[in-house]
């Protein structure tokens, strides 16, 4: 491990941090998600995607990495209003992830009432925290799935 040694918190109350043994909450973890007609190999994948304005562009993040995904989305052109709807997509496709793979899900169930926090140190505010500070997102909308699939 990395820089992530120093903040990450994984307690009787908190996975803070998505890191070792809670990697699988990661958007970088691969496991297949279907959005808008698409079958990624990782919810990072889909993601970055579906900010394309083209169709065609969406191709190219069906065979790389999740890293290569987000280094890619930085070349493309971006979807108008794209922040005024990143939100939902980005709680679609996390919940496809649960859904799509059964053992996730259970994973997922087995933190229980846990605080998830998509704690970093890349600087990433909205999807998560660092140093302290950040309207964590992505732990929000996991929480959420959490939430609908207690209720199942």
């Amino acid at each position: 491990m990395g820089k992530e040694r120093d903040y990450i918190i994984h307690d009787e109350n908190n996975i803070k941090g998505f890191f070792g043994e809670y990697r699988w909450l990661s958007n970088f973890h691969s496991t297949p998600v279907f959005f808008e007609g698409i079958l990624y190999p990782s919810t990072e994948n889909a993601y970055q995607a579906a900010k394309c304005a083209a169709l065609s562009q969406k191709e190219q993040f069906i065979t790389c990495s999740p890293s290569d995904a987000k280094k890619l989305s930085k070349t493309i052109l971006i979807r108008e209003n794209w922040d005024s709807f990143k939100y939902d997509v980005m709680s679609a496709i996390v919940f496809d992830k649960f859904y799509r793979d059964y053992d996730l899900r259970i994973k997922l169930l087995d933190t229980e009432s846990k605080y998830l926090e998509e704690t970093n140190h890349w600087s990433d505010v909205y999807w998560g925290v660092c140093n302290g500070k950040g309207q964590n997102k992505l732990g929000k909308i996991i929480m959420g799935v959490r939430t609908i699939w207690k209720s199942k």
